[in-house]
């Protein structure tokens, strides 16, 4: 099978030859600084170069921020900075870039998506990401009971903004799966209620979700924390699977897999046990192994990989995954 093929089949749980080796988040800098110091070559620097260097398969991403064109600009430049509708007005004429050129250098990952020989996937930012961004928690979670509207203003802007990047990469590369960036939810759960995501969330859902997999595209939710209570209000919107599954805040996958056997899984390797030698290493796959064999689940590091983690046991972890990937 080829990678696009695998992708496909697990997420359709589908019989494979083995399972995708794929490192969905990018690893932390200092995690790379750190490998460069211990043997990491230091020319590498693009995550798709240093995904190549250690044999994982080839994945591109392409975030489309609504800012400028990484998600560190959004981080650093806007959030926070609206309390009301004149602020969001006022901040409007800086949002929603235009992505041509992103777009246009998606072309050049079109044949080799065509041929097998890579995923492409693209990242949109989510109802619940963008106007948090913009707020702070503190005040979209009031916004959410005294200002409907410019929640409602914000994501029918963000709404327009994400389908008119789905019109360009029709034409240019059509993905083959597309995370929508949510981080919705912490240690205990959700940060909204569900007559919230209901009001504020899902309605928007209900039109981008539809356009995904009009084209073909698998939507997956990127929501950090404790998904447990969350994934019952994404499934019916029609999201096909979630990530990372974080391990540290309590997420059980066997659980989510009995109560929703249908639903794809990325993620849910508890990146904690990476420092303590091979052993818990192997622990942990046979953990996930059960899970692996249900189909609909690509096991990977349940976040970014901490600078804790050395080289080498990056690597007995990398070899471990290769051995377990089989065992499906």
């Amino acid at each position: 099978m080829n990678h696009v093929e695998r992708f496909r089949a697990v997420m359709n749980f589908q019989p494979v030859d083995r399972l995708p080796m794929w490192e969905w988040a990018m690893w932390w800098d200092k995690t790379i600084e750190r490998w460069k110091g211990e043997g990491l070559p230091g020319q590498l620097r693009r995550v798709f170069d240093i995904h190549d260097y250690f044999g994982l398969d080839p994945y591109m991403q392409f975030w489309f921020s609504t800012t400028e064109g990484t998600i560190e600009a959004i981080q650093h430049h806007v959030e926070g900075i609206v309390s009301n509708m004149d602020d969001y007005l006022a901040a409007r004429p800086r949002l929603f870039p235009s992505h041509d050129r992103s777009i246009a250098s998606m072309r050049r990952w079109a044949e080799r998506q065509a041929r097998g020989e890579a995923v492409v996937w693209i990242t949109l930012e989510g109802f619940f990401w963008f106007p948090r961004t913009l707020m702070g928690f503190t005040k979209i979670s009031l916004a959410l009971y005294d200002q409907p509207e410019l929640i409602h203003r914000i994501n029918q802007d963000l709404l327009e903004f994400n389908l008119h990047i789905l019109d360009g990469v029709q034409e240019s590369c059509v993905p083959t799966f597309a995370t929508i960036a949510e981080d919705m939810s912490y240690n205990n759960g959700p940060m909204i209620s569900e007559r919230h995501f209901d009001e504020f969330i899902a309605p928007y859902y209900r039109q981008l979700v539809p356009r995904l997999r009009e084209l073909g595209i698998i939507p997956i939710v990127d929501t950090d924390g404790d998904v447990t209570r969350l994934v019952p209000w994404l499934f019916r919107e029609g999201i096909a699977g979630v990530l990372p599954l974080e391990r540290q805040a309590g997420v059980d996958g066997a659980a989510l897999r009995a109560q929703f056997p249908r639903l794809g899984m990325v993620g849910h390797f508890d990146k904690m046990t990476m420092p303590r030698g091979e052993a818990a290493l192997r622990a942990e796959f046979e953990r996930l192994l059960p899970l692996m064999k249900t189909g609909g689940f690509i096991p990977s590091v349940d976040h970014q990989t901490p600078p804790g983690v050395s080289l080498d046991q990056y690597r007995a972890y990398l070899r471990l995954l290769a051995e377990y990937a089989t065992r499906v």
